[in-house]
C-alpha cells in the first residue's frame, strides 16, 4: 500500500536531484509524482498531501485542490 511517506520521499528525491543539476525550480504535478511512485493515479489524495506538506513560502501553487491537476513550482535549493 502506498502512503504519504512514499510520495514525500520521492518528491524530496526529485527536488534534490533537480537542485544537484543546478535547477532553480521544478514544476511538479500530482499526476507525474503519482506515476513516479508507480501507483498510477489511485492514491492521489496521499500524493497531494505530500505535495502540500512540502510547499514553502517561496513556492507557487499553480493549480489548487487535489487530484490529477494539482501543480506546484518548487523553488530550489530547498532550505
Amino acid at each position: 500500500m502506498v502512503s504519504v511517506d512514499h510520495f514525500a520521499y520521492e518528491l524530496r528525491r526529485q527536488l534534490n536531484d533537480a537542485a544537484d543539476q543546478g535547477a532553480s525550480e521544478i514544476v511538479m504535478t500530482s499526476r507525474d509524482l503519482a506515476r513516479s511512485v508507480r501507483s498510477g493515479t489511485a492514491w492521489l489524495d496521499a500524493c497531494c498531501e505530500a505535495m502540500h506538506q512540502e510547499v514553502r513560502d517561496n513556492d507557487v501553487i499553480i493549480q489548487k485542490g487535489s487530484g490529477v491537476g494539482f501543480t506546484v513550482i518548487y523553488c530550489l535549493p530547498r532550505a
